[in-house]
């Protein structure tokens, strides 16, 4: 593989924001340092949240998060393979979390709608999320309408009515 990217700009009046894909045959190291460069440009409006594992800090990116949940006390950042903590409210986080990627699908837990693979809406009372790593949680009755209508705000963008 090569280290020239081929990038192509199209103009176009239906999309409000900025859309990029990427079409590779294997996510590479390159790949990532692409979309790692996207994000350090337009991170200074959702920057990454500072978490802490076993004393140690690490900032995620808001692209990693799977969840933010609460579990007795702590509020707990999930990504793919682990689980951080944080200090300050699940309330503090969903301000800081860029609101089009996140969605508040209960009293106790924020998603991310990137990361999830499917939505089960036969689940009486309540919908199933499933991640694309495994994980389940699920959305609490009162968040079902919002959530439906956030997912119809998120489809429709980018495509012709």
């Amino acid at each position: 593989m090569s280290d020239i990217v081929d990038i192509k700009v199209v103009i176009d009046k239906k999309f409000s924001d900025p859309k990029v894909e990427i079409y590779t045959k294997s996510e590479t190291e390159l790949v990532n340092n692409i979309i790692h460069a996207i994000e350090n440009v337009s991170r200074y409006s959702y920057p990454p949240i500072p978490a802490y594992k076993d004393g140690t800090f690490t900032a995620i990116s808001q692209r990693d998060i799977y969840r933010i949940r609460t579990e007795g006390r702590e509020v707990i950042l999930d990504t793919k393979d682990e689980s951080y903590t944080l200090k300050g409210t699940l309330a503090k986080f969903e301000n800081e979390l860029d609101e089009e990627r996140f969605f508040r699908s209960s009293q106790s837990e924020i998603i991310n709608l990137y990361k999830v693979t499917s939505f089960d809406f036969n689940i009486a009372g309540t919908v199933g999320v499933l991640f694309d790593n495994g994980i389940r949680s699920y959305v609490a009755r009162r968040s079902i309408k919002p959530l439906r209508e956030k997912l119809k705000r998120i489809f429709k963008n980018g495509k012709e009515d």
